[in-house]
């Protein structure tokens, strides 16, 4: 600890007497200064001993002294010291008088001991406890890394805990708690929650102090990574302000779990490149080849039932515009999105879900492979194997509700934005042996997911739904549109509602009673205008092929 009042007093060197303020020699001491100025105050920072003689002083007048007394305490001086024998013999009782108003801790320096010696003995207690809280330092952060090799980052919290005398805890790149020590801490760390994101919004690397009301914590949140966003924070609370070893001890815990949270470029490539290879053989049939390959980092996605999850990215300008079903807000823009992926800055959808993904996977203790491929044209993709029902998968779930539910209330000024729509198809649960099936599935997923306008659609809910959405696209609107003009045009030129009359004899399965009857005509009406169709298209109604093109179209076309 640095030195105190009560440390000097002690010092057998310097032989001082106290002569006011006894019960206040535990404060510390930042420097020993002398000053026979009448007013020092202005050349004062706080926490230092004066040294004086009284020289240009009139110490003897109590009026005189209260005033100065006072103004030093105001300015922070901890104490003072009065060397006798110079000016005066004694210390004159004005002072001593001032000074136990004020509370001031006073100090008698005989003749004998020069000003010079105290200012040494507080430089060297200075550099004493610099050096102490150095070597403290190295220590704690010798053990830190022992902790962090034996136990991970479970073992350097709890380390780093013991060294502050208080609590840490740990956040991954959303903003959950992965570990915390001790476990007592758990539930003031969950409350940090949104202190924690409001960092990441910052430039890493970031630090920044938030108070508990509810249990008088100093708290400091730093953000852990060495890219421009963080990939992680670090908590630590504490009774009172950091000492120097303890914060050599943070900053030791700040760049071991950077190490550990933050993979390396090279190890990160090396890892995408092994997964590649894994899905590349489970594609092309040879399911024990890729489990050679998976070792222990994939392996255990093979023991059981996964899903192959496809995702795409691609530019709104060139993505097809369509609105999801129900939806009669303004196309989807990336600016919503952009609210949800915090986990990137640059706006990035397939970064914000490889994050999510990669995240949940993490807390979870369990394996996820993501491997980034190019999709063709402007759009970029994503294919993940991720364990069926498992937390990677879950969190693809909730990101894509979240997402859409952002899309739909997209407001009207932000339509046009020219940012980055997601899609996701998701197959059905498959084993390695199909995963060639499976990869088909999430594509097909994918595909009707871009077409009915949603983020995310499972290959389980592509026969729940119904085909008619699928009409909406501009290629089935076209032929629609062509095969149906003549009779449009017949319409149009007020000669009979052939139309009407298709549509009504296709719904009454070719029924003559029953569409006659829904018409308001007679049968043989009927009968007349559906040849009249018959010689407009060139085609036969009789023929189920052509029945099933016209319904199609009819519907195509109702539903513009």
């Amino acid at each position: 600890m640095p030195p105190t009042l009560a440390s000097l007093v002690h010092h057998s060197a310097l032989k001082l007497t106290v002569r006011a303020g006894e019960d206040r020699l535990d404060v510390p001491v930042r420097w020993a200064h002398v000053s026979e100025l009448a007013d020092p105050v202005p050349y004062m920072e706080g926490g230092e001993l004066l040294l004086i003689t009284a020289l240009k002083l009139d110490a003897e007048d109590p009026d005189v002294m209260a005033r100065y007394v006072k103004r030093l305490v105001g300015a922070g001086v901890v104490g003072l010291g009065f060397a006798v024998g110079v000016n005066y013999d004694e210390i004159p009782a004005a002072l001593v008088a001032a000074a136990e108003q004020e509370g001031l801790p006073l100090l008698e320096v005989p003749r004998r001991t020069p000003f010079l010696a105290i200012s040494k003995a507080v430089s060297a207690a200075i550099a004493a406890d610099q050096y102490r809280s150095v070597t403290a330092g190295f220590a704690a952060q010798r053990e830190l890394t022992r902790q962090a090799l034996t136990d991970g980052p479970e073992g350097l919290l709890s380390a780093l805990a013991g060294q502050v005398d208080g609590w840490a805890a740990l956040y991954d790149a959303s903003g959950a708690v992965v570990a915390t020590a001790p476990e007592w801490a758990g539930r003031r760390a969950a409350r940090l929650t949104a202190d924690v994101e409001r960092l990441r919004e910052r430039p890493a690397p970031a630090s920044s102090v938030v108070g508990d009301p509810d249990h008088e914590d100093r708290i400091e949140l730093h953000s852990l990574g060495t890219g421009r966003r963080a990939r992680a924070a670090l908590a630590v609370g504490t009774a009172a302000a950091l000492g120097t070893a303890e914060r050599y001890a943070v900053h030791s815990a700040i760049a071991l779990l950077t190490l550990t949270t933050e993979r390396s470029r090279s190890l990160h490539a090396a890892e995408q490149r092994l997964g590649a290879a894994v899905l590349r053989m489970l594609l092309a049939g040879e399911p024990d080849h890729a489990r050679a390959v998976a070792g222990d980092l994939y392996g255990e996605l093979l023991d059981a039932p996964f899903r192959m999850i496809i995702a795409e990215s691609a530019s709104s300008a060139s993505a097809a515009r369509v609105r999801p079903e129900g939806h009669t807000g303004t196309p989807p823009t990336r600016s919503t999105a952009a609210t949800l992926a915090a986990a990137d800055p640059g706006g990035d959808p397939l970064a914000a879900l490889t994050e999510v993904m990669e995240s949940a996977a993490a807390r979870a203790g369990e394996a996820v492979l993501v491997v980034p491929e190019n999709g063709g044209g402007e759009s970029e993709r994503l294919v993940v194997l991720a364990a069926d029902g498992g937390a990677a998968v879950t969190a693809c779930g909730e990101y894509a509700e979240a997402l859409e539910a952002a899309r739909a209330g997209t407001d009207e000024q932000e339509a046009g934005g020219d940012g980055d729509e997601l899609v996701v198809g998701l197959s059905a649960p498959a084993g390695p042996i199909a995963a060639a099936a499976a990869y088909k599935q999430a594509e097909q997923a994918l595909s009707v997911a871009r077409r009915r306008g949603r983020v995310c659609v499972e290959h389980e809910q592509m026969a729940a739904g119904s085909v008619l959405p699928l009409l909406a696209d501009d290629a089935v609107k076209a032929f629609a549109d062509g095969l149906l003009r003549p009779l449009f045009e017949h319409d149009a030129r007020g000669r009979g509602d052939l139309i009407a009359s298709l549509r009504a004899w296709l719904s009454r399965h070719g029924q003559w009673d029953a569409a006659a009857a829904d018409l308001g005509v007679h049968r043989h009406t009927l009968r007349y205008r559906m040849r009249r169709v018959e010689e407009i298209l060139g085609r036969s109604v009789d023929d189920p092929d052509a029945r099933m093109e016209l319904w199609l179209a009819l519907k195509a076309t109702s539903a513009e």
